[in-house]
């Protein structure tokens, strides 16, 4: 490679929304931006199991735009395949990738675990892609940095993470090697939050790197979503059922939260029990009372919201709740279905009419949610189908992500046109969706790379 040529590898969310991974290299200095894990469809989360098109070894730095898994899961993974150099993100992004990681490395252990005791895997032993001691074997690399401030890397290549939305401590990432200005979007926040401030936007970009979760989609306004709320609430109470909403345990289960205490406050919804069943989630909880600059809610608001909700860390805990028939409200991991506490009540749930599983967040093609969403009767978990016969709702106006048109606002303080932009982090309707938006608003080209391409710079 010529010294002054960059090359860059797609190794992750490349005409899929999961597994971000980006590598730039540079003379000497090889960079991976995040470290994300493949979910969904069964052909991308095989990769996880495969060594990536580059040694882990001859990675100099990983930079974090987020704590989400499928920005930092596979961060043990490439530890344990001899990753040695330091790993930066905010002071919230390192807290949300050591509680995610930690989280992930216990269901895949507990998952092994009963896989090989009822016999339902094909390998012979199950065992999970890392474990709690590769994690442990992580969190040392880990350096925090503070936002909004040029910071070096390596000779002639500096640094900037700047608030972004989306979730505590999310940022969008800005490299300036030799002058020349990189912007890696991460996952965009909305406009209109009710827990968090508007993303900041970049002001440069030579080369852009922009997300498309909802490329070509448009979101209500969250307002709108919470008198639906309201009536999913009454309406499945009256009928003696509980509603059982996945929720990804970072921001999103936190306003949910947020919605459900202010609707008891007002006499909307009747004082039922409302379970947040996440060790994870509890944890964030915390967290929010630590991270008081990086979103809205005042302390006061913040600890009384906490005590209108019956937070669960034991299993044995999730088997008492799940088997009680009274109705109420439960938030439990995963958003998309994936594993994390919610299978558990849907394995005692989903046959029941009366209840109703609710969807605020965006279900990744292959995964559980989607299928369901598409229409599936029964889903597998644990080694045997599951019968559906659940009422479905999905609220699109809660997504973390920005929609079509915040996604294309976030360029509209862009000072130049970049050279090129690469449209990552989406399925391919929507990349193609925000290509075309692009070129009708700012009249630029972008493209669309592939999985384990590279392109030259």
């Amino acid at each position: 490679m010529k010294a002054e040529s960059i090359n860059i590898h797609f190794l992750g969310a490349a005409g899929t929304v999961t597994g971000s991974k980006y590598l730039l290299e540079t003379g000497d200095k090889k960079i991976l931006i995040d470290c994300g894990l493949f979910q969904g469809l069964k052909e991308l989360r095989l990769k996880n199991w495969e060594y990536p098109p580059v040694k882990a070894g001859d990675i100099d730095a990983i930079l974090l735009t987020h704590g989400h898994l499928d920005h930092t899961g596979y961060l043990p993974r490439l530890v344990k395949q001899g990753f040695k150099g330091p790993i930066y993100g905010t002071n919230p992004t390192l807290d949300i990738a050591a509680i995610i990681l930690n989280d992930s490395a216990q269901i895949q252990e507990q998952e092994a675990k009963r896989a090989n005791r009822e016999g339902y895997s094909k390998h012979s032993p199950a065992k999970p892609l890392y474990d709690m001691d590769d994690v442990e074997n992580t969190l040392p690399h880990f350096k925090r940095i503070p936002p909004a401030r040029w910071l070096p890397l390596f000779e002639g290549i500096k640094v900037r993470f700047s608030y972004n939305g989306h979730i505590l401590g999310a940022t969008f990432i800005e490299l300036d090697i030799n002058g020349k200005r990189f912007v890696f979007s991460g996952d965009i926040g909305r406009t209109n939050d009710l827990l968090l401030y508007p993303p900041l936007k970049p002001k440069k970009a030579d080369i852009l790197f922009i997300e498309s979760t909802y490329g070509g989609r448009f979101h209500p306004d969250e307002s709108k979503a919470i008198p639906v709320i309201e009536k999913l609430v009454n309406e499945t109470v009256a009928r003696g059922g509980s509603l059982f909403i996945p929720s990804f345990s970072v921001e999103r289960a936190q306003l949910l939260m947020l919605i459900l205490y202010r609707l008891i406050k007002e006499n909307k919804i009747p004082r039922i029990p409302m379970i947040m069943d996440s060790p994870m989630g509890s944890d964030v909880l915390e967290l929010f009372h630590r991270t008081r600059d990086w979103h809205r809610l005042s302390e006061n608001e913040c600890f009384e919201m906490c005590s209108y909700f019956r937070v669960v860390k034991s299993f044995r805990e999730t088997i008492l709740i799940r088997e009680d028939q009274d109705p109420k409200i439960v938030i439990a991991g995963s958003g998309m279905l994936t594993g994390g506490r919610i299978l558990n009540y849907l394995e005692f749930h989903a046959k029941n009419p009366q209840d109703t599983l609710l969807f605020v967040g965006y279900q990744a093609e292959g995964t559980r949610g989607r299928k369901i969403l598409d229409g599936d009767k029964s889903f597998k978990a644990y080694g045997k189908r599951i019968p559906f016969n659940m009422q479905i709702a999905i609220i699109e106006g809660l997504s973390a992500h920005a929609d079509h048109n915040e996604l294309l606002a976030w360029l509209n303080e862009l000072k130049n046109k970049p050279d090129r932009i690469f449209i990552v982090h989406g399925e391919t309707e929507a990349a193609e969706a925000l290509k075309l938006g692009i070129k009708e608003t700012y009249n630029w080209e972008a493209e669309l790379p592939e999985l384990y391409s590279i392109e030259t710079i």
